[in-house]
C-alpha cells in the first residue's frame, strides 16, 4: 500500500491549532491610502495605535513605480527625467578653446594667490 508523507489523510506539515489571532491579524489597523500620478491607489495598512507624524506622507506606488502622495487630488509630479545625450549633442556644448584657456589661467591664478607665489 503506498501512503503519502503525512501519517493522517488531510493534514499537512505545519497545520495545528494557531489562526488569524495568533498572526497578529485580529490588530486594529487603519487604512491609508495613497494615489501617484497616474491615478493609482494604494492602500496601506498601520497599526491603529500609531501617531499621524509616523504614517508617511509618501511611498512609492507599487503599481506605476513613482511617488504616491496621501492628497488624492494634489499627487506628486512625475520625476523628469534628462533625455539621452548623443556625443555630438556634448561636442556642440564644448568650450571653445579660449574660454578654456582663460578659466585655466584665472585657477591657476588662484593656486598661485593661495601659495603666495604671485
Amino acid at each position: 500500500m503506498a501512503t503519502g508523507g503525512n501519517a493522517i489523510r488531510g493534514t499537512r506539515v505545519g497545520a495545528g491549532p494557531m489562526g488569524e489571532q495568533d498572526h497578529g491579524h485580529h490588530a486594529d489597523r487603519v487604512a491609508v491610502s495613497y494615489w501617484d500620478a497616474m491615478g493609482n491607489e494604494t492602500v496601506r495598512y498601520f497599526a491603529a495605535g500609531i501617531s499621524e507624524e509616523e504614517i508617511p506622507e509618501t511611498i512609492d506606488s507599487p503599481h506605476s513605480g513613482l511617488p504616491a502622495g496621501r492628497d488624492k487630488d494634489n499627487p506628486p509630479a512625475v520625476a523628469k527625467t534628462e533625455p539621452y545625450k548623443t556625443h555630438l549633442a556634448y561636442v556642440k556644448e564644448r568650450r571653445s578653446e579660449e574660454e578654456a584657456d582663460s578659466i585655466l589661467d584665472d585657477a591657476l591664478k588662484l593656486l598661485r594667490e593661495r601659495r603666495g607665489q604671485d
